[in-house]
Order: structure tokens, then sequence, then C-alpha cells
């Protein structure tokens, strides 16, 4: 896919070398953008093979709103965030329950038996929200609303994730029909991260479109921190050399976002180069 190339061309030749927590520096460049349009084909990367399945159980886990992992390791048989989980799987609220239960608070008048001038007090109750939800709800009510925004930061609960969320705001926008996103990302693996969350999000709004109606638009991204590690140059600099292959497509069954299963989701035509391995920076 040329736009994926073209951001790792940009980033080889005009990124600054920076150290980082993992201990292996990165070629990093600040502020990236790219655009793909979904009606062209599923953008599953050619010039590498990617893994389509990992990638639709990432997406499926985090619909599930879970705090663990063990969807994921135990049933499905799926490794690819067993780096940042404990022995028992937890891995904190991150993507799931920020997308499905985002925490926050709300004063409510609670009853108390007793004293009459007792009866009632005013407290704060914890409570959950569910982003997913009112996005999908707003898209068939409202579709031209400015504020159809899902959102994985929350400052007060870093201490508790195994890792703070990297792709931290995406936003749904409708044009003409079709239903376009926008995900920015705080902090972009650009050899292991970015084949992924590009895959991801495109599916998630290939299936939403499938649900509210609408035709498949464009998916932008935003990397504020475009990285390369200094050992995935070669693998990188091999994908150059490859010719992008035509994309496949991806066919989605008819049934609400909630409902999908990993059957629902059928890849075509998908004829990509060999696999290029990249250690993953912990």
């Amino acid at each position: 896919m040329k736009q994926y190339l073209d951001l790792v061309s940009n980033v080889l030749e005009h990124g600054t070398r920076k150290e980082n927590r993992t201990g292996v520096d990165t070629i990093s460049k600040f502020s990236e953008f790219y655009k793909v349009d979904l009606s062209e084909g599923f953008p599953l990367l050619t010039t590498k093979k990617v893994y389509f399945r990992s990638v639709i159980l990432e997406m499926l886990w985090y619909l599930r709103g879970e705090d663990h992992i063990r969807w994921l390791r135990d049933e499905n048989d799926c490794h690819i965030w067993d780096d940042w989980a404990n022995d028992d799987g937890h891995v904190g609220p991150i993507y799931p329950v920020l997308w499905r239960r985002f925490p926050y608070y709300e004063e409510e008048e609670i009853r108390f038996e007793g004293d009459a001038s007792h009866i009632c007090k005013t407290m704060c109750v914890k409570k959950e929200f569910d982003q997913v939800e009112r996005a999908i709800k707003m898209l068939k009510e409202n579709p031209n609303s400015r504020r159809i925004v899902v959102s994985a930061w929350h400052p007060g609960l870093l201490k508790q994730m195994a890792l703070p969320p990297c792709h931290i705001m995406y936003v749904f926008n409708v044009t003409d029909g079709k239903l376009n996103c926008h995900l920015t990302q705080r902090s972009g693996d650009i050899a292991l991260g970015v084949p992924f969350n590009l895959a991801c999000y495109s599916a998630l709004t290939m299936a939403i479109a499938n649900e509210v109606g609408l035709e498949y638009g464009e998916f932008a991204h935003t990397i504020v921190d475009a990285h390369i590690y200094e050992n995935h140059v070669d693998g990188l600099k091999e994908q150059l050399k490859r010719e992008p292959r035509p994309l496949p497509t991806l066919e989605i069954a008819d049934k609400p976002v909630d409902e999908l299963e990993f059957e629902d989701f059928t890849l075509k035509g998908y004829d990509p180069h060999p696999v290029i391995k990249f250690e993953v920076a912990v």
C-alpha cells in the first residue's frame, strides 16, 4: 500500500534518533498523517504478510470491555498482548474498558432511612459509560454530528494500565452517506503497530457502517510520534523494495457489531509478500 510505504520512507529520511523507555533507540518524526479510501479495498498490507486473524480478534477483544486477555490468549490462542499482561492475564483499564465501560462519577440523590432531616443526601456515584454504543446510536440518529468521539485516554487510570493507550481517540464523520473514521495516535510503532492499527480500525469502521446503513468512506490516521525502532530498519527497507499488490476485500456478516464473531469476517484475494519478522520492544 503506497500510503504506508510513503510513511516509512518519510520517517527514515527525515526522522531524528531518540532514546525511549524500551532501551532501543528509534528514528522518530513528529506528526505524520495518511488516509485510505475503504471503498477501494481492505487496507491489509501486501508488502509483508499481516496476520488477519490476529487483527480481527484484537478488534473483537476491544469490543468486549474486559480488563484481561483470557479471551484472546486462552480461548483463541492469540498472544499479541501476552507481553503486557500479568500471570492472571490482567492488563488493567485499557482499550476494552475505556471503549465500553469508561468510568466516571455522577451526583445522585441517595435516600436513607432514619431521621426525617437526613432522608436524602447528594453523593458522587461511580458509573460506567459505553462510548461505542453511544457512537452507533448517534450515527443512526444524528449522523451529521461532529461529536461522535470515542476516547481511550484517562489520565486518572494510567498507573493501573499495563500499557497506556497509544491510539487515544477516534472520531466518526459522515459525508455524502459514507462513514469516515479519523484515528489519533500519540505514539506509533511503524513496523509492528501501525499495520495492525490501520487494519483494525478500518474493519471496525466497515462493521459499524454496515450496522448504521452507511457506505464505506475513508480511514484517516494521525500519528504524533511516528517512529521506527533501530532494529526494524532493515526489515522496513526490504518492504520498500517490494511492489505493492492489489488490496484484498473484506466481507462482514450483516449483524450488529456486538454480535460479530471471527467467522463473520471473510477476507478475499489477499496475496501478500512473505512475512518479515520484527522484534517487539516492550
